[in-house]
């Protein structure tokens, strides 16, 4: 992106601003940031009731050591985890959308989908945790988990595209605030 996505504008705040703040308006106890690369520019904009950050000094590892790093600094009790990366914003109704179909079917595993394609957030239960401690990128990350809990995988059709927004590139960005007002 030529900067850290964190801090790229977002309906008039920081992209890491929008993404914790809608977490917890949608119902979220719990917000762990998961920081790597230049951490120390984006750790003065994690703030808030219930939000908090974790610095991951193996994030040139992959994903999946960012997802241990926060898991790691999680309440070990709560009855969900809910994974989100900063470059894939969603509005709070969205994700309230996610986590209430998720209580209501008790379910393992949580996806959104839109017209086939599946998107985030993800919701695991809590009896996942084990499993998601566990990922690694030889092993690609929590996508073993999905191929083989396929059938028990909530998947909750979900009819705006931006369930599968994911911010890679600058125009990617640059279309996508366009499209999403942002």
């Amino acid at each position: 992106m030529g900067r850290p996505k964190p801090l790229l504008p977002w309906h008039d705040i920081l992209l890491v601003e929008y993404q914790t703040s809608n977490l917890i308006e949608a119902g979220v106890a719990e917000v762990v940031v998961v920081l790597g690369h230049e951490h120390q520019l984006v750790a003065p904009h994690i703030r808030g009731p219930a939000v908090r950050y974790v610095v991951n000094s193996d994030y040139r590892q992959g994903k999946a050591t960012s997802i241990r790093a926060g898991l790691r600094s999680a309440d070990a009790q709560a009855d969900g985890i809910l994974l989100l990366a900063v470059d894939q914003p969603r509005p709070f109704a969205l994700v309230e959308e996610i986590i209430e179909a998720h209580h209501r079917q008790k379910a393992l595993i949580t996806s959104p989908r839109y017209q086939g394609r599946g998107g985030h957030p993800l919701v695991f239960s809590h009896l996942l945790r084990g499993e998601l401690e566990g990922v690694t990128e030889e092993r690609q990350g929590i996508r073993e988990g999905f191929r083989s809990r396929r059938g028990e995988v909530n998947e909750v059709e979900i009819e705006d595209p931006i369930v599968c927004l994911d911010l890679n590139s600058p125009e990617e960005y640059e279309e996508a605030k366009v499209r999403y007002g942002a």
